[in-house]
C-alpha cells in the first residue's frame, strides 16, 4: 500500500509481525510504559510479549522500509467476534495516518474471518481522544464492556458491526 503522510512520501507495507525483532520490542515496551503511565494499577489491559504469541491473536506491523511506523493486535474472541488490541503507532510517525491504516488492515482480515462484530477496549481522559476520534472515524460506536473486562473510570469500550461477505 502507498500512503503520502504529512508531505512526505512513505511506503506503507502492512505485514505479519515479528515478535522476535529487536524494533517491534522496543515499540511494545514503550506501549505497555505509556499505559502504565497514563492508567492507575490494574487498570490496563495492553498485552505483553507473551500475550501477543497466543494462538488467538494475529499480530501486524507497519513498516517504511527498515523503518517500523506502528503495530496492532487482531484477537479472536470466537468465530464471529473479533477485537482489536494493543495499537500503538511509533512517537515521530503520530498523526500521520499509520494506526488508520493498520486499523483498515485489521478491519479486511476481520471482514475476510466473518466475524459480525469487532470490540475494543481503550483508555479514557485526554490522552486516548485521538485514537478514540479515529475509532468513531471508521463506525465504532461506545458501548457495554465484552469478554473479561471490567468496566471502569479509567476505561471504555467501542463495538463495530461488520458486513457480511458479500
Amino acid at each position: 500500500m502507498l500512503t503520502r503522510l504529512a508531505n512526505e512520501a512513505i511506503r506503507m507495507i502492512i505485514s505479519d509481525g515479528d515478535l522476535r525483532d529487536p524494533r517491534v520490542i522496543d515499540l511494545l515496551g514503550f506501549h505497555l510504559r505509556s499505559m502504565h503511565g497514563s492508567s492507575p494499577p490494574g487498570s490496563v489491559y495492553a498485552l505483553d510479549l507473551s500475550g501477543l504469541k497466543r494462538p488467538d491473536i494475529s499480530f501486524f506491523t507497519a513498516w517504511d522500509g527498515e523503518q517500523l511506523l506502528g503495530c496492532g493486535a487482531l484477537r479472536e474472541l470466537s468465530p464471529v467476534h473479533g477485537e482489536i488490541k494493543s495499537m500503538r503507532t511509533a512517537p515521530q510517525h503520530l498523526r500521520k495516518g499509520v494506526a488508520a491504516a493498520l486499523l483498515g488492515h485489521m478491519l479486511g482480515i476481520a471482514t475476510e474471518r466473518g466475524y459480525k462484530r469487532l470490540s475494543l477496549e481503550t483508555g479514557s481522559g485526554e490522552a486516548f481522544d485521538p485514537a478514540i476520534a479515529m475509532y468513531r472515524r471508521f463506525g465504532f460506536a461506545k458501548g457495554d464492556a465484552f469478554g473479561d473486562y471490567a468496566a471502569s473510570d479509567f476505561n471504555q469500550f467501542f463495538h463495530l458491526a461488520l458486513p457480511p461477505l458479500a
